[in-house]
């Protein structure tokens, strides 16, 4: 019995797996764009180390959170909010797109299932800023750096033959990263980073990882566009 070939790297992103690469880098170039311009607006020190995420999101002005008190005034938390959710509803679209690239079985499936329920955190926290309900904001940011990062766990053990578990490695590390940071920022332990910057390095792996799959499901589809009718006929 002669051994299945290998598939190529254009086998494994279809079309729909393209437009789902796209969608996620415009996911994550929005959020970080207006993180920037939104921080920008404070008329007090915003800090990536000392300053959590959704600080940039509170709608109220004033002092904030009795376990690590600060003064926090976003004045274009509305931006941010819509920012929050347009991410996770982005991220949402690109994980249902790109659904073959994670391959079949039940760590492909567990994966897909967690990297949507990543997306429906963001939505969450956007809906829900902390100062409004901070029970139900904090139930979105458990799905974003709990249920999320045990996705790219899970991504990191789908079948080698699909274009996600030829990259495995980076999800597992990234997994392996954001897991640790994860459970640190709700103990409350700082490394150094400061809690603001732990909680990034939790939250923001998904986004990582979804770059890098990005590109990598460009480059994959880039190089079956290369191949001509005319060079496949004269195989």
């Amino acid at each position: 019995m002669k051994p299945r070939p290998a598939p190529r790297s254009g086998d494994l992103v279809p079309p729909a797996a393209k437009a789902g690469a796209v969608v996620w880098i415009v996911a994550i170039a929005q959020f970080f764009v207006v993180q920037l311009v939104v921080e920008a607006g404070w008329r007090t020190p915003y800090s990536w180390a000392a300053n959590n995420i959704s600080d940039l999101g509170n709608i109220h002005c004033g002092t904030w959170d009795a376990s690590r008190p600060r003064y926090v005034c976003s004045p274009w938390h509305d931006a941010m909010n819509a920012s929050f959710v347009l991410h996770g509803v982005l991220l949402l679209a690109g994980t249902l797109l790109a659904g073959a690239c994670w391959g079949r079985g039940g760590a492909a499936v567990t994966a897909r299932i967690l990297m949507a329920v990543n997306a429906g955190g963001w939505v969450l926290v956007g809906l829900v800023p902390a100062d409004a309900d901070e029970n139900v904001h904090v139930l979105g940011a458990l799905l974003i750096m709990g249920l999320g990062n045990l996705g790219l766990l899970c991504t990191g053990l789908v079948p080698g033959r699909s274009l996600f578990g030829r990259l495995r490695g980076v999800s597992l590390a990234l997994a392996a990263v954001a897991v640790a940071a994860a459970g640190m920022f709700f103990a409350q332990a700082d490394p150094g980073t400061g809690l603001g910057g732990l909680e990034r390095v939790a939250a923001f792996a998904v986004d990582a990882w979804a770059l890098v799959m990005a590109v990598a499901m460009l480059r994959a589809a880039r190089g079956a566009d290369a191949v001509t009718p005319g060079a496949v006929r004269s195989r």
